[in-house]
């Protein structure tokens, strides 16, 4: 994953009511106590974010916590009230219309919870509507649209209509449609929440294929912890509108910033979280067992470490980092760390 920032996003804050511009101007930092007092809704405040090229970023929270309201604020679907917000470089709040249409367009990709397919066209053509308003050439968009299609995984389904398909198909032709301009930055606003269990999780393990050939660089919105630390690199929990804190998960759970944070994730299994690479010792044994990747869960390896005789190298760019034994393993599956 790459260390540069490509989203920037300073001091946003997104408030509601007929006093918001007014109060921001008075006192750049109010309080919940003072919004109150004021009448206004302070749906995101004082957020500041750093968006990695490359990684997955998510953004979770319960409902009415602002997640959804910054990413539209991240985007520039809705107008933040105060903030800056940079894009590879450029000013978006400074973007005109048609910058921002230009943007939107061939650098942004936008995947939502309604999967907003227009029933009359196929799965093809639902795939390369966005390159058809661009104005590409009917063969181009085809050409590209089937590729996208046979990427997540709906090859031989191009002349289906949405009404034929099952929820998470269609949500396949949804995250086609929004690859299919090659998009920089990709965001997705709790994708997978109306699909069934099952389904859910096969998503995510589509989500994670696509991203390991792909590489972008993906904001995500999600409610749910469990799905938040399967797919995260880093994670920002927000609640009341602000951010209270953005971390690995493995920090978030390790140590949480805040008394909500701490509650929020008091439960979460630490197998789920913790990898091999943080409980790893220093390489000692004379043999070892096998070999685990250094970012692989404790969850995964589990059964084969616990079981094994000897320690397993812990394996990181084809080379040997530490190793990993039983006991650590136990340690993390009992809470002792």
């Amino acid at each position: 994953m790459s260390t540069s920032v490509i989203l920037d996003c300073r001091n946003v804050w997104k408030l509601y009511g007929a006093q918001a511009e007014s109060l921001l101007a008075q006192n750049p930092a109010p309080d919940a106590e003072m919004l109150k007092e004021a009448g206004v809704i302070g749906a995101v405040r004082a957020a500041n974010v750093q968006i990695l090229k490359g990684e997955i970023f998510v953004i979770m929270g319960l409902s009415g916590s602002g997640k959804s309201t910054l990413v539209r604020c991240l985007s520039r679907l809705v107008e933040p009230t105060a903030g800056e917000i940079e894009f590879d470089g450029q000013d978006l709040l400074r973007a005109t219309d048609a910058e921002l249409i230009e943007i939107r367009r061939k650098k942004m990709g936008m995947v939502f919870q309604q999967f907003a397919l227009m029933p009359h066209l196929t799965v093809l053509e639902n795939a390369a509507f966005p390159l058809e308003v661009q104005g590409v050439d009917r063969a181009t968009r085809e050409t590209r649209a089937r590729e996208m299609v046979e990427l997540v995984g709906l090859k031989g389904r191009e002349g289906y209509h949405p009404r034929e398909l099952s929820g998470g198909q269609q949500q396949r032709v949804g995250i086609a449609r929004s690859l299919v301009v090659e998009p920089d930055l990709w965001f997705l606003d709790e994708p997978f929440s109306a699909l069934d269990p099952l389904i859910r999780r096969e998503m995510q393990d589509e989500f994670l294929r696509l991203q390991s050939m792909l590489k972008k660089t993906i904001v995500f919105i999600t409610h749910d912890f469990d799905e938040a630390i399967r797919l995260a690199d880093r994670i920002a929990v927000m609640k009341d509108g602000v951010i209270e804190q953005v971390a690995t998960p493995e920090e978030l759970v390790r140590n949480p910033a805040t008394d909500y944070v701490a509650e929020f994730t008091r439960h979460v299994a630490r197998a789920k979280v913790f990898r091999a690479r943080s409980v790893m010792e220093p390489l000692t044994a004379d043999s070892f067992a096998g070999e685990v990747a250094h970012d692989a869960t404790i969850e995964d390896i589990a059964a084969q470490v616990e079981g094994a005789d000897a320690p397993f190298r812990v394996m990181r760019d084809g080379a040997a980092v530490g190793q990993i034994t039983a006991r650590a393993v136990i340690d993390v599956l009992v809470g002792r760390v």
